[in-house]
């Protein structure tokens, strides 16, 4: 029962890090993106844009923030 658990420590240590925000941004903006998608609201390379623009402006907060502490 150890590799389950080391298994899961290592992708969550890969996935996580140390800063927990930039995964739930990442998730956050990938679902709402994959609704977007499938809705065809909008157009793919709009959304592509869209995508980067926001985890790159999320994350620059998050970074900012951390830098502030």
């Amino acid at each position: 029962m150890r590799f389950p658990r080391d298994f899961g420590r290592f992708w969550w240590d890969f996935v996580v890090g140390d800063e927990w925000r930039i995964a739930v941004i990442v998730a956050v903006v990938t679902v709402a993106a994959g609704l977007a998608a499938r809705g065809a609201w909008v157009d793919g390379e709009v959304l592509a844009c869209a995508v980067a623009a926001v985890v790159m402006a999320a994350v620059s907060a998050v970074v900012i923030d951390a830098g502030r502490r």
